[in-house]
Order: C-alpha cells, then sequence, then structure tokens
C-alpha cells in the first residue's frame, strides 16, 4: 500500500489485509455462531441438520490483537503512520505482553512511535506504574473476585432466589466486571510504565456518569474510540438524516455486542445499549457531560446523584443479558426481578463485600478527577504515613481476596 501510487492497487492491498485480519476472527470466533444459528433456523420449517462445527480452541484475547492489526492497516492506508519496515517492532506493537489479552486496544499511530524511540528509566514513572499496579490488583483480587462468587451463585441458581436477591446479582456483576476489567487495565498501564511505555486510557470512572452517552466515553475507552474512528465516522457518524444516525448508531452498538461474543445475549445487551443511547443523540444532548461530575466540588447536586442513580440502574438491566447464558436464561432472570418478593429483604447479605464496594467507590469518587483512584493519594503525606497507605492495601489482598477467577475479557 505503502510503495504503489495506483490507487485502485492500493485498495486491492487494503481489503486483502481487512479480509485476513477479520478472517482469522471469523474462523475461531464466530464461524460455530453462524453455523448453529442457520441449523436452528432451519430446524423452524420442519427440517434438521446436524452442523458441522470446529472443535479449536479459541486463542486468548484474539478480538484485542486483530484490532490492533486492523488499526495498522487502516492508519497505513490513510496515510497516517508510514509503513513500518522493522518486523521486530511491528510485532512488539502487535503483541506487548501487558495489552496482549485483554487490552486496552492500541493505536499504530499511539504505540509504535513509542517503541521506535529509546527509552531510559525514569523512577517516577515507574513508582508511579506500580501505584496503578496496587490499585488494579485491589479491584481485582478484591473486588471483583468477591462479587464474582455471589454474581456467580446467584446467577447459576436463579431460579432458587427472590427478585431483591437477584438483583442483588446483577448489582455484584456490574462490579465484578468493572473491577475485573478496569483492574486489568490498571495492571496493563501500568506494568507498560515500568517500560517506559504510555498505554491509551481504557477506562475513567463510568459508574460515575450521568447519562449513557457519557458511560460509553468513560468505559473501555479504546474499544468505544475505536468504533468511532474506524466504523462510525466513515459511515457518517451523526451527520446526516435522522435514519442515518439510527442506523450507525444500532451498526456501533450492535457489533460492539458481537464483538464481545458469538452469543445472541451480547448483540440484546449491544441493541439495548443502542436504545438508551439514541434519545440523547436524537436530541443532540449526547455531549452534555465531558467533563467529570461535580468537577472541582466535593459533592454532586440533587440532579446529578439521581442521574447516576438512573444510568447505573440502566447499565445494571443491561449487564443482565451480557452475564445470562441464554436470552431465555436473561428473560427468566428479569420476569424474577419484577415479581412480588422484589419487595422482600435479600436471602444473600454479605455485608463485608457491601461494605469493600462502598470503598472502593469512595476512593473512586475522591480520585474521579485523576487518570486513576490513588494517582495522587498520599503523595503530600510524610513517607511513613503514604506507605502504611500502600502496605494496607497490600494486606487487604490477602486478607479479603476472594477465590480466583480468571480475567472476564480474556474469552473475548
Amino acid at each position: 500500500m505503502s510503495e504503489t501510487k495506483n490507487q485502485m492497487k492500493k485498495k486491492k492491498w487494503f481489503w486483502l489485509s481487512i479480509v485476513v485480519n477479520l478472517g482469522f476472527l471469523g474462523v475461531f470466533k464466530y464461524s460455530n455462531f453462524f453455523t448453529q444459528s442457520f441449523a436452528d433456523a432451519i430446524s423452524h420449517l420442519g427440517l434438521q441438520v446436524n452442523p458441522w462445527t470446529l472443535n479449536v480452541i479459541l486463542p486468548v484475547g484474539i478480538s484485542f490483537y486483530t484490532f490492533h492489526g486492523l488499526s495498522y492497516v487502516i492508519d497505513t492506508y490513510n496515510d497516517r503512520i508510514k509503513a513500518e519496515k522493522n518486523f521486530i517492532d511491528y510485532a512488539v506493537f502487535v503483541s506487548f505482553f501487558p495489552l496482549l489479552v485483554a487490552g486496552p486496544i492500541e493505536r499504530a499511530t499511539h504505540l509504535l512511535p513509542q517503541i521506535k524511540t529509546k527509552r531510559v528509566f525514569d523512577y517516577a514513572k515507574a513508582v508511579n506504574g506500580m501505584r496503578q499496579i496496587l490499585w488494579g490488583l485491589f479491584k481485582k483480587i478484591v473486588i471483583a473476585d468477591n462479587c464474582a462468587e455471589y454474581a456467580n451463585m446467584i446467577f447459576n441458581n436463579s431460579a432458587d432466589y427472590s427478585g431483591s436477591t437477584l438483583v442483588l446479582g446483577a448489582v455484584f456483576f456490574a462490579f465484578q466486571i468493572y473491577g475485573d476489567f478496569s483492574g486489568y487495565s490498571d495492571i496493563a498501564l501500568g506494568t507498560a510504565r515500568l517500560f517506559g511505555i504510555e498505554l491509551l486510557r481504557n477506562f475513567a470512572f463510568p459508574y460515575f456518569s450521568r447519562d449513557i452517552a457519557e458511560l460509553w466515553r468513560r468505559w473501555h475507552i479504546s474499544l468505544s474510540s475505536w468504533f468511532r474512528d474506524y466504523l462510525y465516522i466513515p459511515l457518517g457518524g451523526s451527520k446526516g438524516e435522522t435514519l442515518m444516525k439510527v442506523r450507525n448508531t444500532f451498526i456501533i452498538f450492535l457489533i460492539s455486542g458481537f464483538w464481545h461474543g458469538a452469543n445472541w445475549t451480547f448483540i440484546v445487551w449491544g441493541a439495548l445499549n443502542a436504545i438508551y443511547f439514541l434519545p440523547l443523540l436524537l436530541t443532540n444532548n449526547n455531549r452534555n457531560n465531558i467533563e467529570s461530575v461535580a468537577h472541582g466540588k466535593l459533592l454532586p447536586t440533587v440532579k446529578e446523584f439521581f442521574q447516576i442513580v438512573l444510568t447505573f440502574a440502566l447499565v445494571v438491566f443491561a449487564w443482565i443479558f451480557f452475564r445470562a447464558k441464554t436470552i431465555s436464561h436473561a428473560i427468566h432472570y428479569i420476569s424474577g426481578i419484577f415479581s412480588k418478593s422484589l419487595f422482600s429483604f435479600p436471602t444473600i447479605r454479605p455485608y463485608y463485600l457491601i461494605l469493600l464496594i462502598a470503598f472502593l467507590m469512595l476512593i473512586e469518587w475522591l480520585g474521579r478527577e485523576q487518570q486513576y483512584a490513588i494517582a495522587n493519594l498520599g503523595l503530600k503525606w510524610r513517607k511513613p504515613f503514604r506507605h502504611a497507605l500502600y502496605y494496607a492495601i497490600i494486606i487487604a489482598l490477602f486478607w479479603f481476596a476472594g477465590n480466583e477467577q480468571q480475567f472476564i475479557y480474556f474469552q473475548f
């Protein structure tokens, strides 16, 4: 693509690269889904088929490094970056170990220049990186792994629990996936910083969002911005007629859902978020909340507080489809919530976990204007007090650790 000046040849190489990259993803991740869905559709017509499926293990993190490769190809095609002739540098970009299996999804324009630049050890950056790793470990080991135990128990036996307990299970899953995924991102960013590499920020305290549009600017930022820059804007974005806006919104969210997994539950999850987002887009309110909530203040206004609660409730409802094994499982789960038992006291009451979540939210609220929650916490304290804080978090990792759980996003 770089060497040819013939636009037709350039386009042919471009589409060949796109097909090859997406082809690997399609074969490993989606071939069985389409085969089984076709067989199920045929069975409704009274025809029975025995679909042939691939019996292969999904390569860990394939969705992430496929998108790394795609960003490189697209940016090279659009002349945003020159083709990389050093194979080692390119290989490091695609397979840089901290982000290989669960992101963030890097851009060639951002990471490749850093790889090619000579770096020296920076003590201040390394200390900052260690702090972010420590907070990421807390979110994963203390919050996510403990929430996972109760979320799995409730979701796997949802028919046995009251509506109030099912609500609690959905909330626990919301904090499980946040602690799990943002915790991994913190560990990845902190580890990369030890090597003098700055990765793209992936989370910006999304559960303090005042609407769905703000949440998607703060949740899995590298994926949301990837879809915006490489798919949404080329499709026309929010310009044009209303029908085009609706079409583009649904395309982005449905593909985002499908990216997460080859299951109809993820597609419904994506469609739900599109429905949440559309009223904001169509009324031009999708960019109302750019700055962090209560910027420069200790507490939010009453209006902001209820906006945060409503947004969180909508997100938790959508997470039910994300977590459920099938569509019918999600529907039964939701039906169980909206029953008379919704107003009963939950049968599962892990008070210690609720206190841990409250502690997490308190620290994140206080640090919400920083790159991560404890970026500046204790920096102005005397050394013994600052070190006491770090040791307290380390002790909490052992004292409150849940049973080891695999990172959720490894499966994607």
